[in-house]
């Protein structure tokens, strides 16, 4: 069997390993990608084989729909020519239309129902979409497909990418020295789900001023937001692009600021101690906050307040109980190979 992969964020690569593990040795793969600097970036680090056809959109509405109209006309030809029995993605506008336009059957991943924009483009075009098992299929069925074309699993997402092995050999942004490494992660700008918020500078600038004499990393997105901060930060933090392995930097953090996204998830499900700042309130990290796992605040001084608690802690509370969380969830993957077959 031929089987087409759309991948289109850091995450959906992660995630795609263990796919491309189980069912590479027995059908041919293709995987595809956009141009978009951190996709490419980790496909570096990972050793990943992506071809990528068009590029992202950015912010901009107008941008992302001519982006996606130039990225499918380009995608179609070489499916076409490629002519998979299967199409795998993580909602992929894109894959949605030319699976549907060529009559593929195509299974998709999401967690995601707070990306609306994205649901409505292809929710009514899949077979089968498989979630985790705390999102309510609700949550998806009104945006037109079946709930009897949902299939949950009894996991997250992140529980699948974090336990991906790492080269630890990377050098990493953190100083060598005694003090603590406290790891930022600025929100996305350019999702269509987002609105651009300044949620995390207020939070940045407390932190900064308050642990100025421990080692502050700051991972930014995009160019003119990384040299906003940096000028905000001055000397006292490092404000670096997304160019590591994100498991690698957590399991070098005494503690991570996130927005709620992807990153929040797997520092969780590692026991990092977690700050969420929920610049996209969602399902995922509201499960990872009533697990204690993760911490919600978006108060400045409290985030501060916070990481002073965790640093004068030497509880290890939060790594046993994400390993027994970890334990108790089951594998999306071996759930998509049983919908294959059936």
């Amino acid at each position: 069997m031929k089987i087409w992969i759309d991948i289109l964020t850091p995450k959906q690569l992660l995630f795609s390993e263990p796919i491309i593990e189980k069912l590479g040795k027995k059908n041919r793969i293709l995987c595809t990608s956009r141009d978009y600097e951190e996709v490419s970036k980790l496909a570096k680090i990972r050793n990943f084989n992506l071809i990528f056809i068009g590029k992202h959109g950015g912010g901009n509405k107008n941008s992302k729909l001519k982006a996606g109209i130039e990225r499918m006309e380009k995608l179609a030809k070489k499916i076409e020519s490629f002519s998979p029995d299967l199409v795998i993605s993580f909602c992929s506008p894109e894959a949605a239309r030319i699976s549907f336009g060529l009559g593929i059957k195509h299974i998709a991943f999401c967690d995601s129902p707070h990306a609306e924009a994205v649901m409505k483009l292809t929710l009514p075009l899949i077979q089968k979409l498989l979630t985790p098992y705390i999102i309510p299929k609700k949550e998806f069925s009104k945006f037109g497909i079946s709930q009897k074309n949902i299939i949950p699993y009894k996991s997250i997402d992140a529980a699948v990418t974090v336990k991906r092995k790492i080269d630890e050999r990377v050098k990493l942004p953190f100083e060598n020295n005694d003090k603590k490494n406290i790891l930022i992660r600025i929100e996305e700008e350019e999702a269509a789900y987002t609105q651009k918020s300044n949620k995390i500078i207020p939070i940045i600038e407390n932190i900064v001023s308050k642990f100025s004499e421990e080692n502050i990393v700051i991972l930014g997105r995009y160019p003119k937001q990384i040299q906003n901060i940096q000028k905000k930060v001055g000397k006292k933090a490092k404000v670096v692009k997304m160019s590591f392995d994100g498991k690698h930097l957590l399991k070098n953090a005494d503690i991570f600021i996130g927005s709620g996204g992807t990153m929040t998830a797997e520092s969780a499900l590692m026991g990092v101690p977690t700050i969420s700042y929920n610049a996209v309130p969602n399902i995922i990290e509201n499960f990872l906050v009533k697990k204690q796992l993760v911490k919600r605040e978006t108060n400045p001084k409290k985030v501060s307040r916070e990481i002073a608690k965790i640093f004068e802690s030497k509880k290890q509370l939060n790594q046993q109980k994400s390993k027994k969380i970890l334990n108790e969830m089951e594998d999306p993957i071996e759930k998509l190979i049983r919908v294959i077959e059936n």
